[in-house]
């Protein structure tokens, strides 16, 4: 879709730090994330909410939730993860995104009240290749 930025991400036109490429997905970190590390997964083809996602691509979208919720562990150091989805109310590019945050105890995050915090210089790649490294074990 043209004017859709993540699907111009997926394409390749805008710039992102892609952590997961897989026939269906992609992933990607947000350029404004809740705590460093935080992921974005869509799916390649343009769908703009869960129930809007065909049955084909279900079991993959979860396993690659999955997978990066691992990752946030295995890479960033995180004890957990928090993973989630809108679907239009709050959705803040109209294109089926899952949400997969670090977490740490303390870590100030408290019920849908999210804060957003800035990469400094380099760092967006740092926290990229160390989910990629996590991915690919």
């Amino acid at each position: 879709m043209a004017d859709c930025v993540f699907c111009s991400i997926v394409a390749g036109d805008t710039p992102a730090e892609l952590v997961l490429e897989e026939d269906d997905f992609v992933a990607f970190l947000d350029a404004r994330p809740v705590f460093k590390g935080h992921a974005l997964l869509v799916p390649r083809e343009h769908v703009v909410t869960l129930p809007d996602l065909p049955a084909g691509l279900r079991d993959g979208f979860l396993a690659a939730a999955q997978r990066l919720a691992t990752a946030a562990v295995e890479g960033l150091g995180a004890q957990g993860s928090f993973v989630a989805m809108n679907n239009v109310v709050s959705q803040s590019v109209p294109h089926l995104h899952c949400h997969v945050v670090p977490r740490t105890k303390g870590d100030g995050l408290r019920g849908f009240f999210w804060p957003r915090t800035k990469y400094g210089d380099g760092e967006a790649a740092e926290y990229a290749e160390r989910l990629r490294a996590a991915l690919a074990t």
